[in-house]
């Protein structure tokens, strides 16, 4: 059955122009004779009018065409579209930062058997001329680059082979060719400061100290050994303008290929230190001055927080000096990457990745509007945070408490040190179990000789209430856990009668006051019925004759607890 019916007109002001909507009706005569009067006024070059009928079962509209008039349409010619050309047709393409990664991907395991970079493969001639002798290792290199291109262009993978092969002995061609005719001299013949010098206005100047740079680390093997050279060449180049940031950007892209293998890293920083260690040395390294500024103001840091020495310490000298921005962003990067991986900071130790953690978030958010913004480390630990809020890691990081207070207190710690709403809620669910299981209150009531007095645990949970609270949960996690911590605390105190004791004591009436107050205010006792049940003895101690009477009389001893009772809501 058709549905609801409407008639449009449309109208071309000019012959190439498109159609336009001049009015919708539903007079079929209306929008007829309005149709006839565009072209009779000659206010349109050609006129439309179409019968749009409404589908009630798919709620469309079908159009049917009842009326043309006018000039025909302008069919337009589709323009011809180039054809689809490869990514690099240029051997000086292949030197730009984004075609190097590609070729250190491609050719990761000849170049770590070689202890090389990209960048160096492509400066080095006696490396371009041993990769050309392999054959295979190249011929896999450029089907691992030409096959997914040309079935992401629709190129013949075939021609794409082809080009990438002729491409590549262009590049070596180029690069032996070079060799032979000594553009790369040694820096031990000539010093590095002297051939910057020479190289400062010469067109070829960043590939000709590629060369020189890649050239100064032919024998050396070693992350530890390769990188002193390249600081001893920072440190003999010339103090500053064009000749010294000449050697300065070969420098930081080698060094930046360099650092961005894992095993690199871990020679240069010590094998000895831990996953968590390892990024906490690397913040410290990239960022030492933001470091040692948070280690004067936490002591705790300097523990947490490996030092850096040797050629990693001096790397750090001239990232402090902001002479490698590119170096540090791309390590202040891999350690965001590496956050929001699901690698285990400290696998063996649930407790101590929250140290190393809370270490880094302190660190990269002082760095943060440097390296990067603050966004990107949020998120970073937001990521992070999902990994420690899972059956397994909750399971290791209470493992070792030996009562359901250590795991309440635990629990509280994590809620404390992860961050983003959802992880907050998932950390707070945890705590919210533990304390208001059946587990935790009959703990607490357990009284053991030699143990913990009633006062003693009540202060306990207070101090694990205001815990809760410094934790910045939800206001609903907030209220249901400090419910619930509040009800065993008032547990306590009935089976023990502690607040009427105090009131029947016959200790002087400041310290009565002060006690109850304590408890009234949180601070001995959790807040709840206990601590409602103390400001309700409080009160009625105030309120009897002989109490003001005798406060009245010494208002030295009154004066003290005036805080307390404002903070009780007893006093103005």
């Amino acid at each position: 059955m058709a549905g609801p019916i409407h008639y449009e007109v449309y109208v071309r002001k000019t012959a190439p122009s498109a159609w336009s909507l001049l009015i919708a009706t539903e007079d079929r005569k209306h929008a007829m004779e309005t149709a006839e009067d565009q072209m009779n006024d000659r206010l349109a070059v050609a006129v439309r009018v179409t019968k749009e009928t409404l589908d009630p079962e798919t709620m469309e509209f079908n159009s049917l065409t009842i009326l043309t008039l006018g000039l025909p349409e302008q069919k337009t010619r589709a323009k011809p579209q180039a054809p689809p050309q490869p990514a690099c047709s240029h051997p000086a393409e292949l030197y730009s930062p984004h075609s190097r990664a590609l070729i250190g991907r491609v050719l990761e395991e000849w170049l770590k058997r070689q202890g090389v970079t990209a960048f160096e493969l492509l400066h080095r001639p006696d490396l371009a001329e041993r990769l050309e002798a392999s054959g295979v290792e190249l011929q896999h290199a450029v089907q691992k680059i030409a096959v997914p291109e040309s079935q992401a262009s629709g190129q013949d993978v075939h021609a794409m082979v082809r080009h990438y092969q002729k491409l590549a002995e262009q590049t070596i061609a180029r690069l032996l060719k070079a060799g032979r005719a000594g553009q790369f001299p040694s820096v031990e013949d000539r010093p590095i400061a002297e051939l910057a010098q020479r190289l400062n206005g010469a067109t070829d100047r960043a590939f000709v100290m590629g060369g020189v740079v890649a050239g100064a680390l032919k024998d050396r093997r070693g992350a530890r050994d390769r990188l002193a050279a390249l600081m001893d060449l920072i440190d003999a180049a010339p103090p500053e303008g064009p000749p010294r940031a000449l050697i300065v950007v070969a420098v930081e892209q080698i060094a930046a290929e360099m650092l961005a293998v894992r095993r690199n890293l871990t020679e240069l920083l010590g094998p000895a230190l831990d996953h968590g260690a390892n990024l906490a040395a690397v913040v410290r390294m990239a960022a030492p001055r933001e470091v040692d500024q948070l280690i004067a103001m936490d002591s705790r840091m300097a523990l947490l927080t490996p030092t850096v020495e040797g050629p990693a310490e001096r790397l750090g000298r001239h990232l402090a000096a902001g002479e490698f921005p590119l170096l540090a962003a791309s390590l202040a990067r891999m350690v965001v990457q590496e956050l929001a991986s699901p690698r285990r900071l400290r696998p063996n130790d649930p407790v101590g990745e929250i140290d190393i953690l809370r270490v880094l978030a302190l660190a990269l958010t002082a760095t943060a509007g440097r390296l990067m913004s603050l966004d990107e480390v949020q998120t970073a630990f937001v990521e992070r945070s999902k990994s420690l809020v899972t059956a397994d890691f909750v399971a290791a990081y209470v493992k070792d408490c030996p009562t359901v207070l250590a795991e309440a207190e635990q629990l509280t710690r994590l809620c404390e040190n992860v961050t983003g709403g959802a992880n907050k809620r998932a950390a707070a669910r945890w705590l919210s179990a533990c304390v208001g299981s059946l587990r935790f209150e009959t703990e607490m009531r357990q009284t053991t000789p030699g143990g913990p007095a009633v006062p003693h645990k009540l202060a306990v949970l207070a101090r694990l209430q205001r815990s809760v609270r410094a934790a910045q949960l939800g206001e609903h996690d907030e209220a249901q856990i400090t419910t619930a911590i509040g009800a065993v605390g008032g547990v306590l105190e009935v089976e023990t009668g502690l607040v009427e004791q105090i009131g029947r004591a016959s200790a002087p009436l400041p310290q009565k006051l002060t006690a109850l107050l304590k408890l009234a205010t949180g601070q001995t006792a959790p807040s709840g019925p206990a601590a409602d049940r103390a400001k309700a003895e409080a009160l009625k101690l105030l309120r009897t004759k002989d109490v003001r009477a005798a406060l009245a009389a010494s208002p030295d001893e009154i004066a003290p607890l005036k805080e307390l009772m404002q903070a009780a809501g007893l006093a103005a």
